[in-house]
């Protein structure tokens, strides 16, 4: 992986992990996702005159990244309403590199060396002794784990989806705004339905912060998505994930949230891991 690359990525793992954080601390994360898409609603039908029309290969990977990217929100939410930041973030983030591994060997053929065997091993091992460090509390209420879980499972499928539709696409660029398009409309619509009934004027401070997640989250996936096109799948993806570090130190310095030795030790075993397995592909 170029230099350029590794930066781009880096710095949209960076990006990912602040704007995780923004939803996390917002008291109507609803209405926040809603101004968040929005934004992006409106900065794609402005930037579809500027950008090549994807080739008619990726339509089946246009329409199903959208599906699994509103997915991916709705649950988030969800987790963030149960759990921590530095807990769901670390978990979801750190189940997605896995799925994505056993997909890849067990329906696409491909072969795992010894040095990726090591990193799925060590990534298991991190995602399962990062459930169990609040010990009895978990056990009371495995709702932040399972949610974590099933977002990582959602990274996992739009990961695979817009790497494989990105390049069928031919333009990185055409891609990106279509299905931020697409995406934003859908996980509008799917708010419109959850608020019906409860729907609150949305204070000055949920706008603004949704509007800084929305440019930010553009941001992240438009580097993402463009990497994709020029680095090896496993790498980029892999390297993202260290968003996993970035989400535990605004966490703690900024949330205040609590971080032990277990926990601590628990993302270092998941980002060896991750680290491992983009070294080893």
């Amino acid at each position: 992986m170029s230099a350029d690359v590794f930066v781009m990525v880096l710095g949209a793992a960076l990006a990912h992990a602040t704007w995780n954080a923004l939803i996390k601390i917002n008291g109507d994360r609803l209405a926040l996702i809603k101004v968040m898409s929005s934004t992006q609603l409106v900065l794609s039908l402005c930037l579809i005159p500027f950008v090549e029309v994807p080739a008619a290969e990726s339509l089946p990977y246009l329409l199903a990244s959208p599906i699994l990217n509103t997915g991916y929100m709705l649950f988030l939410n969800r987790a963030y309403q149960a759990g921590d930041l530095s807990l769901v973030y670390p978990l979801a983030r750190g189940i997605a590199p896995l799925i994505v591994a056993v997909v890849s060997v067990g329906f696409l053929g491909e072969h795992l060396s010894h040095a990726s065997q090591i990193a799925v091993l060590l990534i298991a091992l991190g995602i399962t002794s990062l459930a169990l460090t609040r010990g009895a509390a978990t056990l009371r209420d495995p709702r932040p784990v399972l949610l974590a879980l099933g977002t990582g499972g959602f990274i996992a499928g739009y990961t695979i989806i817009d790497g494989i539709g990105a390049r069928a696409a031919g333009t990185a660029h055409g891609y990106m705004v279509w299905i931020s398009l697409l995406t934003a409309i859908l996980i509008v619509g799917c708010v419109q339905c959850l608020q019906q009934g409860h729907r609150a004027p949305v204070s000055r401070r949920s706008r603004g912060a949704g509007i800084v997640a929305g440019i930010m989250s553009y941001g992240s996936s438009w580097l993402v998505i463009w990497a994709l096109t020029l680095a090896p799948l496993a790498l980029v993806s892999a390297l993202r994930e260290t968003g996993i570090v970035f989400a535990v130190i605004i966490g703690v310095v900024f949330l205040k949230e609590r971080l032990n030795l277990a926990r601590l030790a628990s993302i270092g075993a998941t980002l060896a891991g991750t680290t491992i397995l983009k070294l080893g592909r």
